[in-house]
């Protein structure tokens, strides 16, 4: 028994080692500060968006139907559904891995029925019937057992580049809701500007349908010629066909969404309403934090540690393979006793394999795993430094779209009153119509640029909520990945 508890102590010893080279994070030069937010005077410095609730980022904007339409993006999106499914595979594959730690065993029972032949005559011309030996019936009842001795470590390499690869797909499938779901608040903001440019152009085509009376009436009375009558008519017209040709991005916009959650667009609406014109103001942050919160980065890192995993995989091919097999029996020709002592038969011990030629086939497949490690190093710090542009892109946007915002509001309110001073004066008969429609034209110009830097100022405010991470962070990945953990539960629409 000591010598059995010596080498099994020896066994345990030799499992413990694993070749190849140890997993540490890539090194990235992380600045301390962005450079837009520092150059913003006032700009907040903090932890982007902790005082919400992870999951409902969009909840900043105050809109209780874009709200109800975000959630659905998690149970209905079909896109989110195989992003689910490949999680899910990801895990099934660490199971199987997994299994390679334990024994393999087998059950193998058996009946032969087996005949010899007949014995010979030696030519006797007698005509007896030939005897036959009797059939022989053979039961056999046993199994093996084999079990790969992880001496290398190569099962337990296996095992961590499964596991981090699941990682990385649980932060593709973190990636793919984010997406989605900033997808579908952007295409909401776009159809609520498409309504309030409907709603702009209806009220400037009733506007102009007033000038138009009024001049049909000076018309009438000798006072305006028959030319300012066709210039009204003609501006009327074109604002009505501008606001029906709203209908067309509003009705695809509209599509869209439907898609996004799951939906037929037949089966789909969502009525005209008020854009909120509340551009909320999010804190950046610290550039290091954004590793953490960005679930494309922490893909990107745990596909770096399986790679450097693979190295340890193929390393463990230059050494010898220690494999522990065994196998019991019991044979007889009676099932009656046939578990017993005399009938059994076993057999128990190590076999060790080497491999001592391969035409350089284990060096090769090194290599080309150290070569994966290095493009996935490479990918990793390139997905931070595009995440860094991401950021730095749309702090600038917000900031130089809040300063356009400001200017243009101030031309707006001109533009405004220059439209009702001439229209006073074209009632008084001081300038001529033309004057007017130039200045309704500016009017209008101006509001639709006022509307359209709006809809940038949020679409600019999504994609910083995006950039950041919409909240999330790395620890969210699971730990130690499990069929039902983690995996967004989408159903069938």
């Amino acid at each position: 028994m000591m010598k059995t508890a010596l080498a099994l102590a020896g066994l345990g010893l030799l499992t413990a080692c694993s070749v190849g080279p140890d997993y540490e994070t890539p090194t990235m030069d992380i600045p301390a500060v962005y450079k837009e937010a520092k150059a913003q005077d006032g700009w907040k410095q903090g932890q982007p968006l902790d005082h919400m609730d992870r999951g409902a980022w969009w909840a900043v904007y105050d809109d209780p139907v874009l709200d109800a339409l975000a959630r659905q993006v998690e149970v209905s999106n079909q896109t989110l559904k195989a992003s689910e499914a490949a999680y899910r595979q990801a895990v099934a594959v660490i199971q199987a891995a997994r299994a390679s730690y334990f024994p393999t065993l087998t059950f193998t029972p058996s009946v032969t029925r087996s005949q010899g032949s007949s014995a010979s005559s030696g030519g006797s011309s007698s005509s007896a019937p030939i005897s036959r030996p009797p059939v022989r019936t053979t039961y056999d009842v046993g199994g093996n057992a084999s079990w790969d001795i992880d001496v290398w470590g190569r099962i337990r390499r296996t095992v961590e580049a499964d596991t981090a690869s699941a990682q990385a797909s649980a932060g593709d499938l973190a990636a793919a809701k984010l997406s989605a779901q900033a997808t579908l608040v952007t295409s909401y903001f776009q159809l609520r500007v498409a309504d309030e440019l409907k709603r702009l152009l209806d009220a400037s085509a009733a506007a102009y349908a007033q000038s138009l009376q009024i001049t049909r009436n000076q018309y009438a009375s000798g006072v305006a010629s028959r030319a300012d009558v066709v210039q009204a008519e003609t501006q009327l017209k074109s604002t009505q066909a501008q606001a029906i040709n709203v209908g067309v991005t509003r009705a695809k916009l509209e599509h869209a969404i439907a898609v996004l959650i799951g939906k037929a667009p037949a089966e789909f609406a969502i009525a005209p309403a008020k854009l909120a014109t509340n551009v909320p103001e999010m804190p950046s942050g610290v550039p290091s934090a954004l590793l953490e919160r960005r679930p494309d980065i922490a893909a990107a890192e745990r596909r770096v540690a399986a790679a450097n995993a693979q190295i340890g995989v193929q390393v463990a091919a230059f050494y010898p393979d220690l494999t522990l097999s065994g196998a019991l029996s019991y044979a007889g020709t009676s099932t009656t006793g046939l578990i017993q002592t005399a009938h059994r038969v076993w057999s128990v011990g190590p076999a060790l394999s080497q491999i001592l030629f391969d035409g350089g086939l284990r060096s090769a497949q090194v290599e080309e795993a150290r070569a994966n490690w290095e493009q996935s190093t490479a990918t990793y710090r390139q997905t931070v430094l595009t995440a860094f542009q991401q950021v730095e892109d749309q702090l600038a946007a917000l900031d130089v779209l809040k300063r356009q915002a400001d200017v243009q509001d101030e031309a707006v309110r001109s533009a405004q009153e220059a439209e009702k001073l001439v229209l006073n004066q074209y009632k008084a008969g001081t300038v001529a119509y033309t004057n007017v429609v130039t200045v309704q034209t500016a009017a209008l110009a101006n509001e639709q640029n006022a509307l359209t830097i709006l809809e940038n100022r949020l679409l600019a405010s999504v994609s910083l909520i995006q950039a950041l991470g919409g909240g999330w962070e790395a620890s969210q990945l699971p730990a130690e990945p499990q069929d039902d953990e983690f995996a967004v539960k989408v159903s069938a629409p």
